[in-house]
């Protein structure tokens, strides 16, 4: 693999070496006090650049005709000037810009632009993607509408490197970047921690940012896989709505509704809100969903604004944990809508979340945001569980009944400079972070046998799963509240991070973070007792997140980089065999990359390879009989993850978009224990190769203007299901892996739009593959078949 990458990198340096006739222009930008401007983006003929801290710019344009350059930017009128080409360099000298006193709304990003010229929020430092060490990706406006994206795991299909799962019983989704389970702490909403039990809400998104590899320097205790962020759509200083009504196979039916505009000259409004009723093609599976999304910009001043979201989410759910395996293996027999479930299953959430940002800016170079959040997660749920039928077919339904309540806070504060020390340009990031979360979970007596309806008992009966005869347990068994168990969570950090300019061409970033994670005892009170049981141990963890980055800017437009960070897993409760809290995971994850630009910027490729060691993998107890400890775990060794990633962006022409990419990860047990899992074998869920295109064109002029063909392919490749071989188990001849095959669906677009009346119809799984997304060897959920999906909208 290394040969490989050294070759692509040789390839992409190699072409970059070729040089055309180009013009430089440079100059300085300043306003009406002739005090300097940074930030300015300074665009021509698709080559952008920004201002620096001292107002300067310079742009290198190919080609001999004459051209326009444009100076943007917030809170200032657009300027542009006239360029006829007479020498290879011109300095424009001052670039006079007139200041705007209406507030002026971040500009929408449509297209497939670039990712190397924009600045995620993920990132917290406002550094330039071609600056951060670090593959990004990002799913903007334009690809969320061409693909009519519906939930989370739909946008993340493009996010090479991020391979979507299921989570127990199929209510939520799940996602495994880089070969790592990325948990609620991976992903967040406008920057701050978010539940993704209950499938993420897409109406309401104006983008997803992706930061692939570890971000613990940023976030603490995250995964080292990727961390995402949702950027819900903001109000806007100009009036505008959209109606849009959503249809689509098995009943379908989604209204949704966008208004903005604003209430005075500093303030501004959005309302977002959709509802939904669907059926599934898995039988007696539906789906409702209501959502409001309400907003409010304030313009206190001119470097001052504050933000105020809130968003509320009602989803039921029917539980569906698939068709199961037979005698631990899946048969392929069992067809993709059979229901092995009780008819009357439920799970009902309700999600909301509160959030005020407040920017602030000190002076051109000092800045400061603070964010303030909180949600609730609810969840009410009742339902048999874990589908596992022998060799006669036959599976045993037992009932689980549980409430969740979780809330959670957050609290940031970031502080963003710029200066110079010597001959040393320096772009800081300072930062500190609170989390305060609290969770009660309700557990439940079940009466079950209707002759014995004092006893409690979870068993029910059994269903062959060929001829389920599902209507004979329509019975709703009595319950009983059993125990409470409350548990909080408190997090606290501080980091501190400097992207170094040694020179034009060569940059370094350095940071340092310091997380404290602190779990008290849990409380148990158990109803019938009337007290509290004796608690829980209590859990800490401390850790130091160091990161050291290379990057290396030979060309304007080509940036080469290496990096190295630590990163640590919070354990939460786990406990070892003498009843010690066991601390965390330590995680080293070495990674290179390289960003370009291609055809005069109008196309991006990026090429990451990576290495992610877990040092000291924490689980279960294995014993000599091979019979797993639930209660205990252990460090049982060390895995190792080596991974390639290639992601392409662009806008080739006017109308036409394309986003593409591959990964490849191989992340496996490397050292265990002599009863620990068998080494060199890949570990369950983690997939192979992800690879995903997509392309959409849209007639710009003549008799089918307004006409957009699209389509999109996702590949998913082999993986494996089940859980992995323990060296006993090899020794008693026991095989708990389910291979499950690669597959590849084909999603085909057509559209058209006069006017304010945009319609657009997508056929999706074209060639009706058959294949299967799994969370345990009980929870086995085929992918949906062929279906249709059209989206009818106006815009006011």
């Amino acid at each position: 693999m290394k040969a490989k990458f050294l070759l692509t990198v040789a390839a992409v340096l190699g072409f970059a070496a070729v040089v055309h006739a180009q013009t430089t222009i440079k100059g300085k930008v300043i306003n009406a006090q002739g005090q300097h401007i940074p930030d300015i983006n300074v665009s021509a003929l698709n080559r952008t650049t920004k201002t620096d801290r001292h107002g300067f710019f310079k742009l290198y344009i190919p080609g001999k005709a004459s051209f326009d350059v444009v100076f943007t930017g917030v809170g200032y009128r657009n300027y542009r000037v006239k360029i006829k080409r007479k020498t290879d360099k011109i300095d424009l000298k001052n670039v006079l810009m007139e200041k705007v006193e209406q507030p002026i709304d971040q500009v929408r990003v449509m297209g497939y632009n670039s990712v190397n010229k924009q600045t995620i929020a993920l990132g917290k430092g406002a550094i330039v993607s071609k600056d951060l060490p670090q593959a990004v990706q990002i799913i903007n406006a334009q690809v969320i509408a061409d693909q009519q994206v519906n939930t989370l795991g739909d946008a993340l299909k493009n996010a090479n490197g991020i391979a979507i799962g299921t989570n127990r019983g199929s209510v939520g989704e799940s996602f495994f970047a880089r070969g790592m389970r990325m948990s609620d702490n991976d992903v967040l909403k406008n920057g701050a921690t978010n539940n993704i039990d209950a499938n993420i809400e897409a109406s309401t998104l104006e983008s997803v940012e992706i930061l692939k590899g570890s971000a613990a320097l940023l976030y603490g205790g995250v995964s080292g896989g990727a961390v995402v962020n949702l950027i819900t759509k903001k109000p806007k200083f100009e009036l505008g709505s959209e109606l849009s009504l959503r249809y689509g196979s098995w009943g379908r039916y989604k209204p949704m509704l966008d208004v903005y505009g604003p209430l005075s000259k500093r303030i501004a409004f959005r309302l977002v809100s959709t509802g939904e009723s669907a059926g599934s093609f898995r039988d007696y599976v539906k789906t409702k969903r209501a959502y409001i999304n309400p907003s409010l910009l304030y313009k206190l001043s001119e470097h001052t604004s504050i933000n105020f979201m809130f968003d509320y989410l009602k989803a039921n759910f029917t539980p569906d944990f698939g068709i199961g395996t037979l005698d631990g293996k899946i048969n392929k027999a069992l067809s993709r809508s059979t229901y092995l479930n009780v008819p009357w299953a439920f799970n009902r959430t309700n999600s909301t979340n509160i959030q005020v940002s407040l920017d602030h800016s000190f002076s051109k170079d000092w800045k400061m945001s603070v964010l303030l959040s909180q949600h609730h997660y609810g969840r009410n749920y009742y339902s048999s569980e874990r589908i596992r039928p022998g060799v006669d077919s036959m599976a045993a339904l037992t009932l689980r009944r549980m409430r969740w309540d979780e809330t959670s806070r957050n609290q940031q504060v970031n502080i963003t400079g710029r200066f110079t020390t010597a001959r040393f340009t320096h772009q800081v990031l300072i930062g500190g972070d609170m989390d305060q979360a609290t969770y009660k979970v309700y557990a439940y007596d079940i009466f079950g046998n209707p002759e014995q309806p004092t006893v409690p008992t979870a068993e029910i009966g059994a269903i062959n799963v060929f001829k389920p005869d599902i209507e004979s347990f329509g019975r709703i068994p009595e319950v009983s509240l059993k125990t409470r168990s409350t548990t909080r969570v408190y997090r606290y950090g501080a980091f501190v991070q400097d992207l170094i300019g040694i020179t034009e061409k060569f940059k370094v970033l350095a940071g340092l973070r310091f997380t404290y994670h602190f779990t008290p005892a849990t409380d148990l009170w158990d109803y019938q007792a009337g007290k509290t049981q004796p608690a829980a141990l209590k859990f800490n963890d401390k850790a130091w997140s160091p990161k050291v980055a290379f990057i290396y800017q030979p060309l304007h437009d080509l940036s080469l980089y290496t990096s190295y960070t630590n990163s640590f897993i919070s354990n939460k409760t786990a406990i070892d065999s003498n009843n010690v809290p066991l601390g965390p995971s330590l995680l080293d994850q070495y990674e290179i990359g390289v960003k370009k630009d291609l055809l005069q910027g109008k196309l991006s490729v990026n090429v990451t390879a990576y290495k992610i060691l877990n040092h000291n993998l924490a689980q279960n107890i294995i014993k000599a009989d091979g019979k797993v400890d639930d209660l205990h775990k252990e460090f049982s060794g060390q895995t190792t993850n080596d991974g390639f990633e290639l992601d392409i962006n662009g806008d080739l022409c006017k109308g036409l978009h394309v986003i593409a990419g591959y990964s490849y990860s191989f992340n496996r047990f490397t050292k265990t224990n002599d009863k620990g899992m068998v080494e060199g074998v890949r570990i369950v869920r983690s997939t192979a190769n992800t690879a995903n295109a997509t392309v959409f064109y849209t007639v710009q002029s003549g008799q089918l203007k307004g006409l957009k063909l699209g389509g999109s392919a996702f590949y998913t490749g082999k993986r494996f299901a089940g859980w992995n071989n323990t060296k006993v188990n090899i020794l008693n001849n026991t095989n708990r892996l389910i291979p499950l095959s690669g597959y590849t669906t084909l999603d085909l677009s057509v559209g058209y739009s006069i006017g304010k009346l945009k319609i657009l119809a997508k056929v999706g799984n074209v060639t009706d593959v058959f294949n299967y997304v799994v969370h345990e060897n009980y929870s086995v959920n085929p992918i949906t078949p062929r279906d249709f999906t059209t989206t009818c909208s106006y815009t006011f």
